[in-house]
């Protein structure tokens, strides 16, 4: 027997498999939702009965959705993105929902619902495309911002389609009266809320935020959500409007990063049980009998949306690539697409099986489209010779202007970490040249004499025009595990010697970071804390020795290059150095043991000794790759405990003279 617990129960649990099973394929968490539904509603496997407590729960989800958008709703980033937002994305409105509109209305359609279906097809997904631009990195693009642009025109033509869906279900003659009604219902709503909500608001939040609660301050939150929610409603209007304009409001506080931390939780939980619930309405048998309208309705999506976005950047004079990718990117159906399928069901404009014919176009959009997203780049490629050559031109340039440099350090990422890096290569004279994805931070940068270029690190072609071959090192000084995986993939393959210095936030990415080959690891995170406890050691009375040797033993357990240290007459006095790893140079001299002898031999025979570098007449060598056999004359670093490093030069020196060690060999490290 079905309960409300036992309905909560099963869309939780299918919530959790659903976030488990996108994760692991790499796919967004709401294509999970939906399929979950799908599965488990009245249509399929029947699980999840179909109710009003477990639909009402879900859309609870579409109003926090549309308060976390009136969180990113703002005046001055519209006014500085007003022709793409305003411009482009009024245009694709329009030149995909008329024609899908006229459409559907000559197949016999209702004149209303075959507007509100246009309307509905002119969607996109905005939770799919942000990800995958920013698993990509390419929200700074040009068509990255042309995406985003678009998506939130779209998301803000979302609010006043809700309002004027219900007044399309009245009766003909009573349109004219109830659009007048329903306009001044809500300027009446918005001059109220946006007079007095800030009055308001600020002093509510300033009173809960000096209590220092954070139980307080969520409770907060969701009594201003909901509670402008519900006067929206009781005004005739949506929830969803009322948890918008709630959003626009607390944006404008200096609570807004805050607020929008604490609503997550709910958002992310709700909006997972709207999809689900989604999911549970389409019914499968119904949608294979319509395959015909469902296929019918999919290619009109995917074609029409891709042919309206490209043709209108054409239009406006934008590169055939830029239009191609950006076509890509917004072709498929969205999750207000969604939303805009529950409001017309209540209204019953559209017949059953044209809304479920919809809702299976939409739901097998969102499933293709990450991988055609995925793809995009070898697409345009495919169809688009000028794009090649348009970038081949830009390599070219890039390529002319590093074409003096060598010996030189590649500093992936110009933003303050790549910065002051290369302030401190300046002044050690080293020549660096920079990679960074931000068009306004290369123009000023390049304007005032630096050396940046605008390029993905991530692309061989890009590293390589960058003088990836005559490299000394290569650091990526952004914090993006997976952009920095790519970028350490490209560079092993190529430059397998070359060092590689990898930015991370915190400490939980460095073993995979090293595993992908990077040769070093700088966790944020983890500087920070080892300064606060230095000087906290020494404020609390701490001797210096001991607050050193501390930090000195956490950086070797997690720093390889900070693991060991040349040893001079003034380490004598360190008691336990023995304990610890030290540097050691040898060199070896023509008749030793170890010439002939395999590097991957040493080091089976010594898993206790690193081999820091090798030089051969003056050139650094790696092992990487190769099975390299020692010569006369090879300077070799090792690290290690002090009695093994004994036993190791015994074993390598043995059978020639033996060669007295030093420290500031040829070779070691600074």
């Amino acid at each position: 027997m079905h309960t409300l617990l036992g309905s909560m129960l099963i869309l939780l649990a299918a919530a959790v498999a659903a976030v488990i099973l996108c994760r692991r394929a790499q796919l967004p968490p709401l294509l999970g939702y939906l399929l979950i539904g799908v599965i488990a509603g009245p249509h399929a496997a029947g699980l999840i009965p179909s109710g009003a407590e477990a639909e009402e729960l879900g859309e609870y989800g579409v109003v926090f959705m549309m308060f976390s958008l009136g969180l990113e709703f703002s005046l001055p980033k519209l006014v500085a993105m007003k022709s793409r937002v305003f411009g482009v994305g009024g245009a694709q409105m329009l030149l995909t929902a008329v024609p899908a509109g006229l459409i559907g209305w000559a197949c016999g359609m209702h004149p209303y619902g075959a507007f509100l279906l246009g309307a509905t097809l002119a969607m996109s997904s905005t939770a799919i495309v942000s990800r995958m631009l920013t698993e990509k990195v390419e929200l700074a693009t040009p068509h990255g911002e042309y995406a985003i642009g678009v998506l939130l025109f779209q998301d803000l033509a979302v609010v006043p389609l809700l309002i004027i869906t219900p007044v399309l279900g009245g009766n003909a003659g009573d349109m004219g009266p109830a659009l007048t009604w329903a306009a001044f219902k809500i300027v009446l709503t918005l001059a109220v809320l946006l007079y007095l909500g800030p009055r308001l608001l600020r002093p509510l939040l300033h009173i809960v935020a000096k209590q220092r609660s954070n139980e307080l301050f969520v409770l907060n939150v969701l009594l201003v959500t909901l509670g402008v929610g519900w006067m929206t409603s009781m005004a005739g209007l949506s929830m969803a409007l009322g948890a918008f304009i709630a959003g626009m409001l607390l944006a404008e506080t200096q609570y807004r990063h805050q607020v929008e931390d604490d609503i997550r939780p709910f958002r992310d939980l709700l909006l997972g049980l709207f999809f689900i619930t989604v999911g549970m309405r389409l019914d499968v048998i119904a949608g294979w009998h319509a395959i015909a309208w469902v296929l019918g309705i999919l290619a009109a999506l995917l074609l029409l949306k891709a042919l309206a976005v490209g043709l209108l950047l054409r239009g406006i004079g934008r590169s055939p690539g830029t239009a191609m990718r950006t076509a890509i990117l917004l072709a498929q159906g969205g999750e207000f697409g969604f939303v805009m399928l529950a409001q017309i069901s209540e209204i019953h404009i559209l017949s059953e099986h044209i809304e479920q014919a919809t809702l299976a176009a939409i739901l097998l959009s969102m499933i293709i489209a990450p991988f055609f997203i995925q793809q995009s780049e070898a697409l345009v490629r495919r169809f688009i010779a000028s794009d090649w050559m348009l970038q081949a031109m830009r390599l070219t340039q890039l390529a002319a202007r590093t074409m003096a440099t060598s010996n030189h350090v590649i500093v992936c990422g110009y933003g303050r970490s790549g910065q002051a890096l290369v302030r401190l290569l300046e002044g050690e004279e080293v020549p660096w040249y920079a990679l960074d994805l931000d068009p306004d931070r290369v123009s000023e940068a390049s304007a005032a004499g630096e050396n940046v270029a605008y390029g993905d690190a991530s692309k061989l072609e890009v590293l390589l025009s960058a003088g990836l071959s005559r490299a000394r090192a290569l650091v990526v000084t952004y914090d993006d595990p997976s952009s920095a995986r790519r970028v350490i993939e490209v560079v092993r393959t190529e430059r397998p010697d070359l060092p590689v210095v990898v930015r991370t936030g915190d400490e939980h990415g460095i073993d995979q970071l090293r595993e992908a080959g990077a040769d070093e690891v700088v966790a944020e995170m983890m500087e920070g804390s080892l300064m606060l406890a230095t000087h906290t050691m020494l404020l609390l009375g701490v001797p210096l020795n001991r607050v050193l040797r501390s930090v000195r033993t956490v950086r070797e357990q997690r720093y390889a290059l900070f693991r060991g240290f040349f040893r001079g007459v003034g380490d004598e006095a360190d008691t336990d150095g023995d304990q610890h790893p030290r540097l050691h140079t040898i060199m070896l001299p023509p008749k030793a043991r170890g010439v002939g002898m395999s590097v991957t031999k040493l080091a089976s025979d010594f898993p206790e000794i690193e081999l820091r570098t090798l030089r051969r007449q003056g050139a650094l060598l790696s092992e990487r790759g190769h099975d390299l056999c020692l010569e006369p004359g090879d300077v070799l670093v090792i690290c290690g405990e002090s009695a093994v490093i004994d036993r190791f030069e015994r074993h390598l020196l043995m059978g020639g003279q033996v060669t007295s060690t030093f420290n500031g060999a040829v070779g070691a490290p600074d």
